[in-house]
């Protein structure tokens, strides 16, 4: 038994790499030319979508959405979810139509083949263990705003390996660049991707995931003093959902 489920995780993760290579491939013209500058980046923002779908309905998942609020397509926003899986990217894609954003994510995803080089093109990155790297992000992170684009940032910096914890502490970026832009921030919680596709390669299985997208903060007035009081809020709105969940899943065990 053992022996068939290794096999079905090997054969489903090789598959994942096939088709997100795949879709690359077969969209790599047309995404090189609408990654030339900010002005045609709308266009580019279309097609990262596809290839989301393509991968997220291509492994099997699908997803029920809670959504207490809607976009507004004139309006950048900063938008911050839980981090559990790769699959984050490919739900955030779907999710957020209308706004074309940018993710700030760490370098090391910049080494995969292919995947790197649209990756380093279209993100802004990050190498948290630089301060001289973290300003320029803050920087390149501006320069999107001021264009009209929103920003994508996982708060808690990256992925814990301890896979108990539920959410870890958030990091400040995301909070100092809404108060300094006097933009809303979007809280959303992911709750089933820690299991569904988590970062272990033999683990995992096709499922729904439910999603919520939180009532918006506002942050119109506020000051970066307040930011650890905007940062403490948002990480208790993302939470709830987390902690109901493995409330669930304990009595289901029960």
């Amino acid at each position: 038994m053992l022996f068939f489920k290794n096999l079905f995780w090997i054969l489903w993760k090789i598959w994942f790499y096939v088709l997100m290579l795949i879709v690359i491939v077969v969209l790599s013209p047309f995404l090189i030319i609408t990654l030339s500058s900010d002005k045609t980046y709308k266009y580019f923002f279309v097609l990262a979508r596809i290839w989301a779908k393509a991968i997220f309905y291509g492994m099997g998942f699908r997803m029920e959405i809670i959504k207490n609020q809607t976009f507004n397509p004139n309006q950048s926003y900063m938008l911050v979810a839980n981090h559990t899986s790769m699959m984050d990217i490919m739900l955030m894609l779907i999710l957020v139509k209308d706004n074309p954003f940018v993710f700030v994510g760490k370098k090391e995803l910049a080494k995969i083949p292919i995947f790197g080089f649209f990756y380093k093109k279209a993100c802004i990155l990050v190498d948290r263990s630089s301060p001289k790297s973290r300003h320029d992000t803050i920087v390149r992170a501006k320069e999107k705003l001021a264009a009209g684009l929103s920003i994508c940032i996982f708060p808690e910096g990256g992925v814990p390996d301890d896979e108990t914890i539920v959410l870890d502490s958030f990091k400040d970026g995301a909070f100092r660049l809404a108060i300094e832009f006097q933009i809303p921030i979007v809280p959303m919680t992911f709750t089933d991707l820690k299991k569904l596709f988590p970062f272990r390669f033999f683990a995992g299985r096709p499922g729904k995931t439910k999603v919520y997208i939180h009532d918006f903060i506002e942050t119109e007035g506020l000051v970066q003093t307040d930011k650890p009081f905007l940062k403490e809020k948002v990480r208790n709105v993302v939470l709830m959902p987390l902690e109901a969940s493995k409330h669930i899943e304990k009595r289901a065990v029960v």
